[in-house]
């Protein structure tokens, strides 16, 4: 298995809208590297908080209501970006759409610039052909609000591919997840979920 450099991501992974890593001057950084892709976080968060459920909610994957959570988006409210309150964590999606081969897997990493502030991002793997846009999640670990804004770097996707393909890709298995567009909550199988999708 090899890690795909700047050349590579460009020839073989279909990113959608590509961007070179270029110097953008009091912008967290963005774009291709050397052997990466850094995303954008777009303008859309869910943000958790247990204010509006009396403090008494329990995030619970099976039952995951909107109550748990209230939505910012950063076009309607004029601001480059959203605060995290302490402790807590939002969900938000990245402005670029991704098609991963079937030969390959994308990992994801926070970038230096947020993590040395103490907010942490987590992504689980992008699949062999699993395809849209990458909901993300941003956790501030400080006792302190913490400021994402929004359009720039939040984390970057490297890129590795197999040295023989997979028997059954996410694709194959009509993941759950698939062709998603954007912010999307957790969904298990079998069961509704009430706010999938706004």
């Amino acid at each position: 298995m090899a890690i795909l450099c700047d050349t590579q991501i460009r020839e073989r992974v279909a990113i959608e809208p590509f961007e070179e890593n270029a110097k953008r001057p009091g912008t967290v950084s963005y774009g291709v590297s050397s052997y990466g892709y850094d995303v954008r976080v777009g303008t859309r968060f869910k943000v958790f908080t247990n204010a509006t459920s009396g403090g008494v909610a329990i995030v619970d994957p099976k039952n995951f209501t909107s109550d748990l959570f209230i939505t910012i988006d950063t076009r309607q409210t004029g601001l480059d970006h959203i605060l995290i309150p302490p402790n807590s964590f939002a969900l938000a999606e990245t402005v670029e759409s991704f098609a991963i081969p079937r030969n390959m897997l994308a990992i994801c990493v926070g970038k230096s610039t947020y993590a040395r502030c103490g907010i942490i991002v987590n992504v689980t793997p992008l699949e062999p052909e699993w395809r849209g846009r990458v909901t993300i999640e941003i956790s501030n670990t400080t006792p302190l609000p913490a400021k994402i804004y929004a359009n720039e770097g939040i984390a970057q996707m490297i890129f590795f591919e197999a040295d023989q393909t997979c028997a059954v890709s996410y694709a194959d298995k009509r993941g759950k997840y698939q062709d998603q567009t954007g912010l999307t909550l957790p969904r298990v199988d079998g069961i509704p979920q009430s706010d999938s999708h706004s």
